[in-house]
């Protein structure tokens, strides 16, 4: 197919086909960054996320993770609980309140956070802040105006590229799912 018929082809879809197919081109590049993350560390992008929190904030409650990553307190026990069954993370209670239980993060999860690729979600940061901001505000309007489109309002999101529901389970990398292979 020529340059022209090409041009021809995307210029008869109507402007409305052309989001849709930009959307599921943003899908599809954050499904396949996730399951590569996966298949490399059995991490999903928000599990490292919080394993970054965690190093960066030294010793910390369930709580104070979930307010750092805009998350409910509840996924981020949840993913806490799977993690410490991999000893990526300990959790003991606290010696000055008994009722707080504190997580840190181990050596194993340590070397898990050190061998994990970036996150899309980085790069994407980077690429996005070298946009002049009159470009930056217009891109996040039109995002928010498809939001309210899509009648996607009330769904909670934190800041994380993911596709997949964050407190899924994840297996060990050589027990990924072997789609992502």
């Amino acid at each position: 197919m020529g340059h022209a018929s090409v041009a021809a082809t995307v210029h008869d879809r109507t402007v409305s086909d052309n989001v849709m197919i930009a959307l599921r081109k943003i899908i599809q590049a954050i499904d396949t960054n996730s399951k590569k993350l996966v298949k490399r560390v059995g991490l999903t992008g928000p599990q490292l996320v919080i394993l970054q929190e965690i190093t960066r904030m030294g010793e910390v409650t369930a709580g104070e993770i979930a307010q750092a990553v805009s998350l409910s307190q509840a996924t981020v026990t949840g993913i806490l609980e799977r993690m410490e069954k991999r000893g990526l993370l300990a959790r003991r209670r606290s010696e000055r309140d008994k009722r707080r239980i504190m997580v840190r993060i181990t050596r194993k999860g340590q070397q898990v956070l050190d061998d994990a690729p970036p996150l899309m979600q980085e790069a994407f940061v980077e690429r996005f802040s070298d946009l002049q901001e009159w470009e930056q505000t217009m891109i996040l309007s039109s995002l928010q105006r498809l939001v309210s489109i899509m009648d996607a309002k009330a769904i909670q999101a934190a800041p994380f590229l993911e596709t997949s529901p964050i407190d899924n389970p994840v297996a060990k990398p050589d027990e990924a799912d072997p789609r992502a292979r």
